[in-house]
């Protein structure tokens, strides 16, 4: 492991590559809903791809990624096009996962690791409080409130051997665990309750046939080059939104971060 002055290179090379070269993170997992007295209900399978390339600058490291990840029906595994909420007794649409960008500044900051055997683990826990893109009076229906909430727990596992080679690509696989207010779309409005997400996967040197058809070219590619802001679940369904002409107060100014 690098014990230079680089402390975020041995991260970096296990999330990416730190060569510049451009590696494909698959997942798959389930959704589950609950609220106080009721659940927990499994309401979707999930899966989904996301596409980096790290690079270096003045200020550290850097992630430019692109990600696309598909609902399914939990029981099937097929990709669904509408979802019978079982909260409301209504159908929805689901508009599913094509965040572009994600990009993430990553500096040079070391990243918290355990070492277990032969594997080291990192952790990097991501807990978000900002204000929603989508404020409960312009958009009563697909609001849960003003503030978006979340957490987003990663696990990345790599072998210590392989970190020690000195390889840009370190090989891994990962654990993540989201908990969420309800999707936009689910049309929950303001009910309590939350979703909790389950997934686990890896790098891989090839992304399902499926998934890789659901994401198109675009999407099997990581950014040229850094832009802002990043895209979101809760940003794209408030862009859907406008689009179809429906109404809304100017919302400029709230702020758009990775995770959602």
């Amino acid at each position: 492991m690098d014990n230079g002055s680089d402390y975020g290179r041995d991260f970096v090379r296990v999330r990416a590559a730190a060569d510049g070269a451009e590696t494909i993170s698959w997942w798959t997992g389930d959704v589950y809903g609950w609220r106080r007295d009721d659940g927990p209900h499994h309401l979707f399978g999930f899966e989904g791809l996301n596409v980096a390339r790290a690079e270096r600058g003045d200020a550290g490291w850097r992630l430019l990624t692109r990600e696309a990840a598909a609902y399914l029906d939990p029981v099937t595994r097929d990709v669904l096009s509408t979802w019978d909420n079982p909260f409301t007794g209504e159908s929805v649409e689901v508009r599913h996962v094509f965040n572009d960008p994600v990009n993430q500044p990553l500096g040079d900051r070391a990243v918290p690791f355990t070492r277990v055997g032969d594997q080291v683990v990192y952790n990097v826990d991501v807990r978000l409080a900002y204000p929603s893109p989508l404020p409960v009076a312009d958009f009563p229906e697909h609001s849960a409130g003003d503030t978006y909430r979340a957490m987003e727990l990663f696990q990345f596992f790599a072998r210590a051997a392989d970190l020690d080679s000195g390889v840009a690509d370190v090989p891994c696989v990962f654990s993540w665990c989201r908990v969420s207010p309800w999707l936009p779309w689910m049309a929950m409005g303001q009910r309590e309750g939350a979703l909790v997400y389950h997934c686990r996967g890896g790098k891989v040197t090839e992304v399902p046939g499926r998934l890789a058809r659901f994401a198109g070219e675009r999407f099997l590619r990581a950014p040229e080059a850094w832009s802002a802001p990043n895209m979101t679940s809760w940003t794209d369904f408030r862009d859907h939104l406008r689009g179809a002409g429906r109404p809304r107060r100017d919302a400029a100014g709230t702020a758009e971060v990775a995770g959602g």
